[in-house]
């Protein structure tokens, strides 16, 4: 394995298993970063500016935002991050005008799905939104762990 193997290992693993997205790499040059929250609710805004301290400037960085935002309140409320002693990762990464944010829970029984929600439901969009606005989405994971990635400012036909 070369050294640009490797430094793609971990971004190839995680888009390899994603059924609905074709297998992806960032660049070697890619900016990672990754950070852990405590499993409360007042994490998600601290999430949020995680992030957009990372991302200043980026073009994307409303969307993603607003991912990192679903993607966090979903883990906090469908997932055994939510609670106590619960906690959440949020790993981002950008490349080449392209941004991956994935947020890793403590898994559940339940699959992250898209849902179709009458008008007036107070929740329940959180995926949709996510799906409409990223490149491409997807999760991996099991009742232990699980991981949602949310894919920012690439075609999925030409990145594969």
């Amino acid at each position: 394995m070369n050294a640009e193997t490797d430094s793609r290992s971990t971004l190839l693993v995680r888009y390899a298993m994603f059924p609905a997205m074709p297998l992806m790499s960032a660049a070697p040059d890619a900016q990672r970063w990754l950070r852990a929250f405590p499993g409360e609710p007042v994490q998600a805004s601290a999430a949020r500016r995680f992030t957009a301290t990372l991302l200043a400037g980026c073009p994307h960085l409303d969307e993603v935002l607003l991912a990192v935002d679903e993607l966090v309140v979903n883990a906090l409320r469908h997932t055994k991050s939510g609670q106590p002693g619960g906690t959440f990762t949020v790993e981002i990464t950008r490349w080449d005008g392209a941004v991956a944010v994935a947020v890793t829970d403590e898994g559940a029984l339940s699959e992250p799905v898209v849902t179709e929600v009458p008008d007036d439901a107070e929740c329940g969009r959180g995926l949709r939104t996510v799906s409409l606005m990223a490149s491409g989405w997807g999760w991996f994971g099991n009742d232990r762990a699980r991981t949602v990635t949310a894919l920012f400012g690439t075609a999925l036909g030409a990145a594969a």
